[in-house]
């Protein structure tokens, strides 16, 4: 296979930034981010690395869970612009080589959506199919609520009908009944809508819930051969409605151990999502940074499925824009991480995750913050950034459960961060302050730091991008006698990388063995000056700092990229 290869899966290889239109740049002064304002922010992207942009829902909405009740899947909320401030955007991007992927919600909708408000007219109307009910109360589901702070069942009364509807989220979204196939119509066309308009793909909602037969069995008139099938039904429909060249992908939430995550992927077929967001590595990763050992870091890798299609991609991350969940964790190890990052119970939510960012986590430390990026983007598959974190922003938890990480992007010292001329009363969420305040923490500032955060994640952006191994090639763990570091090699090709994370912050000399390679051969240091070479056993001692990393590209002849 060749580099050139690489563009065919665009994804394999890709900076994956999620932000939200609402808090990311207010340019007209009203109080909320707008899509002209993220148009002023695209050649700041590409100059951060940014090679595809996550949008969260900005459709028409009550807005009351961030935008993910969705009222009009077709709409554009008023406050961020109209459809031809959405295509502008994405001619922008698309200009400075940067995808545009949207968020697509097919488990549930508001329940002041259209369809929803006619399925309550009567128990007898047409779109009543369009979501899940049952006329005898139902029993105890207190236990598979996602939100069992604020939510007692799953399934809620509706007075107007005498029946109750299905809700695994917030009552006020009603779950879709994905098994009726006019839903699963609808949700195609709002797909090639989108697609029609230049998107680049979806990042896909609570996928296990839409495809959950077990809660539609009994309750409505349809039924699935197979689950699964409603999956690969929307990937060949975006095969289908998208040209080769673009490569349109579908990015789902899957929050399930390895062994099932395989099956959302279409195993060896790999003909279902496209990607699949880690949490399972990202859970232990936690973990291994709690107790700053690699262990469990190197256990959640080497558990990955190898039977898979090469076409299909994990995506890594450090913190996304929900809470940090930990619900894969045994009890033990989640209290582990409660201690070391969230030992006050205001940081926490719903008993399985942390509402936090992830430098107030590490003490503001910025040598542990700065190997955690390193570490991201050295994993192999897909980084992905929440905005914000380029800089080391906060949270606020003055502010109610998720929205504690979703305040308002930082640009500046000025009024609001600069995110807003607006009184402070009017923005979608109040600024962080204190030591992570604007003040402290900018993007202006940032800039002209060249030991900022920012200058960093830009050089490990770069670095990875030029590593395409990272993203297409196999993973081996490499055994140190270091517990606290994590030393992996990723192998594409001829081409190999040798990358070791130390997540202690005692500094250690650590012997790596490649007892592939040959004597004399160069390991060329990707982030700083310098190279190291292996000796007659095949063996190097490399020197780590404390909470120190080192990028070893395998040198070889034939191998033309610059070092």
């Amino acid at each position: 296979m060749r580099v050139a290869d690489t563009a065919d899966l665009w994804y394999k290889n890709a900076v994956v930034y999620c932000l939200d239109v609402g808090t990311y740049l207010d340019s007209d002064g009203d109080g909320t981010g707008d899509f002209h304002g993220l148009c002023q922010r695209i050649d700041y992207l590409a100059e951060i690395g940014v090679t595809c942009i996550w949008l969260m829902p900005f459709y028409p909405s009550p807005n009351r869970d961030n935008g993910y009740d969705v009222k009009d899947y077709y709409g554009v909320g008023e406050p961020y612009g109209d459809h031809g401030d959405v295509v502008e955007l994405i001619r922008l991007a698309h200009d400075r080589g940067i995808r545009v992927i949207v968020d697509l919600i097919i488990n549930h909708t508001s329940d002041q959506h259209p369809w929803f408000r006619k399925a309550r007219a009567s128990t007898d109307n047409p779109y009543r199919d369009y979501y899940v009910w049952r006329s005898d109360p139902p029993p105890d589901t207190s236990d598979q609520t996602m939100f069992p702070e604020t939510e007692d069942g799953i399934w809620h009364y509706d007075e107007k009908t005498g029946e109750y509807y299905l809700h695994h989220f917030f009552h006020h979204q009603p779950d879709l009944n994905t098994a009726n196939p006019q839903v699963r119509d609808e949700i195609a066309k709002v797909m090639g809508f989108w697609l029609q308009l230049g998107v680049d793909g979806f990042r896909v909602d609570a996928v296990p819930f839409a495809i959950n037969q077990a809660t539609l069995t009994g309750k409505d008139a349809h039924a699935f051969e197979e689950p699964h099938d409603y999956l690969r039904s929307l990937r060949a429909f975006l095969q289908r409605r998208s040209s080769t060249s673009r490569s349109a992908i579908m990015l789902g939430e899957v929050n399930l151990p390895h062994e099932e995550q395989t099956t959302f992927f279409g195993g060896r077929e790999g003909d279902q999502l496209t990607m699949q967001f880690d949490f399972y590595t990202n859970q232990k990763l936690f973990l291994a940074l709690a107790r700053q050992e690699a262990a469990p870091l190197a256990e959640a890798l080497r558990s990955r499925p190898e039977e898979l299609s090469p076409d299909v991609q994990y995506a890594n991350f450090l913190r996304n824009h929900d809470e940090l969940t930990l619900d894969l964790l045994p009890e033990e190890e989640r209290r582990e991480v409660f201690d070391a990052f969230g030992p006050e119970e205001g940081m926490r939510l719903y008993g399985r995750g942390l509402r936090r960012r992830l430098p107030p986590m590490l003490d503001g430390d910025p040598r542990r913050i700065a190997m955690a990026y390193s570490l991201l983007f050295s994993l192999p598959g897909t980084p992905v950034l929440l905005y914000g974190e380029e800089l080391g922003m906060g949270e606020n938890l003055d502010v109610e459960g998720r929205g504690a990480v979703r305040t308002p992007m930082q640009w500046s010292r000025d009024k609001n961060g600069g995110f807003s001329t607006a009184r402070p009363s009017r923005l979608p969420r109040p600024m962080v302050e204190g030591p992570y305040g604007p003040e402290h923490v900018n993007a202006a500032a940032a800039r002209r730091d060249e030991e900022s955060l920012l200058n960093h994640i830009t050089r490990l952006a770069k670095r990875y991008r030029e590593s395409p191994e990272i993203g297409w090639g196999a993973t081996t763990i490499i055994d140190v006698p270091e517990p606290s570091v994590l030393a992996h090699a990723v192998t594409w090709e001829i081409r190999s990388l040798v990358l070791l994370h130390n997540l202690a912050p005692e500094p250690v000399v650590v012997p790596v063995e490649l007892p592939d390679e040959t004597e004399g051969t160069v390991l060329v240091d990707l982030l700083r000056e310098g190279s190291l070479r292996l000796d007659a056993s095949r063996r190097v001692q490399v020197e780590l700092d404390g909470y120190g990393y080192r990028w070893l590209r395998v040198k070889r002849e034939n191998d033309h990229r610059l070092v």
